[in-house]
């Protein structure tokens, strides 16, 4: 009896509840237009922090009928605002929640919501616009498909501080691409949202502020603009450097600081400059220390880990800031006590977020560690350092695991660390597990990082080689991604043996990658492969005897492209070396297909660079 009554209690349960909500919706179709407006309002009263009324009211059909009466042109201005309410209200329940307005298409409607002259009702419409935007199930797209959006908000940011709030906040984020900070650029945001940053309202300043760093990321032409705007006769920069200051609340110091990040890195702010090394490092170095919360410690260490990545002289300064690299193995220990945090629901947060504490440690460990030999030793001299770095390349987080890898191949670029650490933990074993079904993007860090495991001095090589590695690296050359291609190929080369038995294969991916359509850099690297290859003495026949390879090099050797012709040059002057055996027959053959012309043309050659290696390689057929 019991399993036949479940079914019927269940139903009257859920429709005493959907019955509970109709009223709602029903007073919404009241031929009085008053009654339509107080329903509304009582809609508004019911949906406040109730998510359960919310998705109810969604079910039964709420949403066309405000749309509806938020768009029709009889509603008064009142009852059009008060539907904005209800819908921005709805909107800030669950994802499914927004799924389900923007099926109904919200957006065009409340865009033509702006088009009014009533500022409450705009306010209102844009309110929903943010609550709207702000979810991550809504395609930033959806704002610039429309041309005339863009313009028009532009034109909106002056009337109260709540358009410049909700504004703002739109565009910082919808601003993820480099066509969306062009398309932002180009209607003049720099020029109108500059001035918010003086304004009496925090959470103005704030979006404006979020906005800038966005429109910043990686772009120069927006960065060495900004470095030029005054506000109230006060450079921008100055004005960011004021706003990192320790008084400030963190949001804007963090904030602050990414803006003076992201203007460095894109080129408008020198690494050496003040506002960076006084002011900049120093505030993000401060978010990295344990009185922090969870996610601006790992905001600021990522913040840093991109600041200082390309410049050794910034690695150095932030590797001797406030104990730095000890204070990053407190990234691994967290929350270290339960007692230390009080709220449980930010114990919940912070145990399902902690992963995130230890890919940010890997990332700035990477940073610090690129060049200087002394911090890597520091680094890898910190408690566990080496056991965490292994431990973290087995984690379930893909970010974790790609953090991890990154971290251990900028630690193997020193000799001494691959002959000692990297020996006593066997890294290489769990290396090899990461390179089985691995992404592409885990693949390439960790290929390049097993360039380095096999070198000649690198203890690790016999014991990689032996696991299987050379089907490995051979499968890597036949890839479809020119990066891993490159990797499998330098990986090879180390060992001359392999180029005797898989030469040709070898040889096959490097012509793939010569001929198709990739970027300089990958060229550049291919090239140098090959001037590797010629510098080996069986492995000189494999290029000889190959007419379409010869053909590249001379092709390269003519490029528009100073560093491909450079890495041609080195590929030459390896075959024709008058010390080594056979050089007059490759000499020869080399001269009749025209290489020596262009040896003369390349001596005249304006880059003294190029010109000198053309003389030294002239010079070997004189000899």
């Amino acid at each position: 009896m019991a399993c036949l009554l479940e079914t019927p209690i269940r139903m009257s349960v859920l429709s005493e509840v959907t019955a509970s909500s109709r009223h709602y919706v029903d007073r919404l179709f009241d031929p009085d237009p008053q009654k339509v407006l107080q329903g509304v309002i009582d809609m508004k009263n019911a949906v406040i922090g109730n998510n359960k009324q919310k998705a109810n009211l969604i079910v039964l059909g709420a949403v066309p009928r405000l749309l509806y009466l938020l768009q029709q042109e009889t509603s008064s201005t009142e009852l059009k605002t008060e539907c904005a309410v209800v819908l921005g209200s709805l909107a800030m329940g669950t994802e499914n929640n927004v799924k389900s307005l923007l099926d109904c298409h919200i957006i065009p409607a409340l865009l033509q919501g702006l088009l009014s002259q009533d500022l409450k009702f705009i306010e209102a419409c844009l309110r929903c616009l943010r609550t709207i935007f702000t979810s991550p199930v809504t395609p930033e797209e959806l704002l610039y498909t429309d041309a005339t959006v863009i313009p028009h908000l532009m034109a909106l940011l002056g009337r109260s501080r709540y358009t410049q709030e909700y504004i703002c906040q739109i565009f910082s984020h919808c601003c993820k691409a480099p066509d969306h900070q062009t398309i932002l650029f180009n209607h003049g945001a720099v020029q109108n949202i500059a001035h918010l940053l003086t304004s009496v309202s925090y959470k103005v300043r704030m979006q404006a502020l979020k906005c800038f760093s966005v429109l910043a990321f990686e772009n120069p032409q927006v960065s060495m603009t900004l470095v030029n705007v005054l506000v109230d006769g006060e450079l921008l920069p100055q004005i960011f450097v004021k706003m990192l200051q320790r008084d400030k609340p963190i949001e804007m110091q963090l904030t602050s600081a990414k803006c003076l990040t992201y203007m460095c890195r894109a080129g408008a702010i020198r690494t050496d400059d003040s506002c960076i090394v006084l002011k900049t490092l120093p505030c993000l170095v401060r978010m990295c220390s344990k009185e922090r919360l969870l996610e601006e410690r790992v905001e600021g260490a990522e913040t840093l880990a991109y600041l200082i990545e390309p410049d050794v002289e910034l690695q150095r300064i932030a590797s001797i800031t406030d104990h730095l690299i000890a204070m990053l193995a407190d990234y691994f220990k967290y929350p270290s006590s339960v007692s230390a945090i009080t709220d449980i629901k930010r114990l919940d947060h912070d145990l399902k977020h902690a992963h995130e504490l230890r890919q940010a440690a890997f990332k700035l460990y990477a940073s610090l560690g690129a060049n200087d030999e002394d911090i890597r030793k520091k680094i890898i001299e910190t408690e566990n350092m080496m056991d965490r770095i292994v431990n973290g390349l087995s984690e379930s987080s893909i970010k974790v695991r790609l953090a991890a890898v990154r971290c251990l191949h900028s630690l193997s670029r020193s000799v001494q660390q691959l002959r000692t650490s990297f020996q006593d933990h066997a890294v290489w074993k769990p290396l090899m597990k990461v390179l089985q079904n691995a992404p592409d993007e885990i693949l390439v860090v960790a290929s390049s990082m097993l360039c380095n495991l096999l070198l000649e001095f690198s203890p690790s090589k016999e014991p990689i080689l032996e696991s299987g590695a050379i089907e490995l690296l051979c499968g890597l050359t036949q890839s479809e991604n020119p990066a891993l291609r490159v990797n499998g190929i330098w990986a090879l080369m180390h060992i001359d043996k392999i180029m005797s038995t898989h030469g040709k294969q070898i040889m096959q991916a490097v012509t793939l990658i010569l001929e198709g359509e990739h970027n300089i850099e990958v060229k550049e690297q291919t090239l140098c492969i090959l001037a590797n290859i010629a510098d080996g003495t069986t492995a000189k026949e494999l290029i000889m005897t190959n007419d379409d390879i010869l053909q590249k090099i001379k092709y390269y050797m003519g490029h528009s492209h100073v560093k491909l012709q450079l890495a041609a040059m080195f590929c030459i002057s390896n075959l024709i070396w008058n010390e080594e055996e056979g050089s007059q027959e490759r000499q020869d053959k080399l001269r009749d297909i025209g290489i020596v012309d262009i040896l003369h043309k390349l001596s005249q050659s304006p880059d003294t660079n190029l010109c000198d290696k053309a003389k030294t390689a002239l010079q070997q057929y004189l000899a």
